[in-house]
């Protein structure tokens, strides 16, 4: 594990929810042990996971590796913000790719006083199209910064948030099921005065696995974006609700590309479509309280 000179000045803690991730956190993790500046610590939260996702964390030296009981991934991630040292806390999923300038970036953007929270740009790495929508993505990521102003969300996948500015809000938060916990966290934020942006100079690439549910499943996944805001009382919902129909509406396809997607040629294939047995994701907005 090799670094370029530590920043001392902004120390970056990486925080990790997961639950059976057993196939993805491997690459997760070789992507953040190859960063040009290197992390505080990294902290994965396992959430009773019954794969072999707890013992390929601790097999990684750097990482420091905790149990939540609670199920749900709002609970794992408390956990994990709670124990993180860092002056700035890091989130991504267990299926994120970071580029190895990741963390330099985080501390790019926190070095001044401007942004108390941020989220950036997202890429898919296992879909068929993956430029189109990930051009699609963008778009609707910069015009929903531009509409939502300082009420604009934050991407659990790949953000991250001025530890104090945590501490601060951290009895605020909500812990129920149906909200997006990550979007959640941004309006509370928010109402506590601290700045939330987008920014993106911050990249990373997840794993388009949305749709490895049913349409039910998918629908209620997407809706709950415009549900936390109507939850919290926001009327910039509103410029949710289009997006998220549309959505809905392109779940046949997308499902047929993501499950026919063929990561040895990097492309589409009817055969891979037809053999897909995809992982099922546990919908992040459910769990057991």
């Amino acid at each position: 594990m090799t670094y370029a000179k530590e920043s001392q000045a902004i120390r970056v803690s990486i925080v990790l929810p997961v639950y059976n991730e057993a196939d993805y956190i491997a690459a997760c993790l070789r992507a953040i042990a190859q960063q040009t500046a290197r992390p505080y610590e990294v902290i994965v939260v396992d959430n009773n996971s019954t794969d072999g996702t707890a013992a390929i964390a601790a097999s990684f030296p750097f990482v420091t590796l905790l149990h939540e009981p609670r199920q749900g991934v709002v609970h794992a991630r408390n956990t994990g913000f709670d124990a993180a040292c860092g002056t700035v806390i890091g989130r991504i999923d267990a299926d994120t790719v970071v580029p190895a300038d990741w963390v330099a970036t985080v501390q790019k953007i926190f070095a001044g006083p401007d942004v108390d929270a941020v989220s950036g740009r997202i890429a898919y790495h296992d879909i068929a199209q993956a430029e189109l929508l990930n051009r699609v993505d963008l778009y609707f990521r910069r015009r929903f910064a531009r509409l939502l102003g300082r009420e604009v969300a934050l991407q659990g996948a790949n953000m991250a948030m001025r530890r104090e500015a945590w501490l601060a809000s951290r009895s605020e938060m909500c812990c129920s099921g149906g909200l997006h916990e990550d979007f959640d966290l941004a309006i509370h934020l928010n109402r506590a005065g601290h700045t939330v942006k987008f920014d993106e100079s911050l990249q990373a690439s997840i794993g388009f696995r949305q749709t490895e549910g049913s349409w039910r499943e998918f629908a209620r996944y997407v809706l709950a974006n415009p549900h936390t805001y109507a939850r919290h009382g926001l009327k910039s919902r509103r410029h949710m609700y289009p997006v998220a129909a549309l959505a809905i509406a392109f779940y046949v396809p997308l499902w047929i590309l993501h499950h026919g997607y063929d990561a040895g040629r990097d492309k589409f294939s009817w055969r891979t479509l037809a053999v897909s047995n995809a992982i099922r994701r546990v919908n992040p907005v459910t769990f057991v309280d």
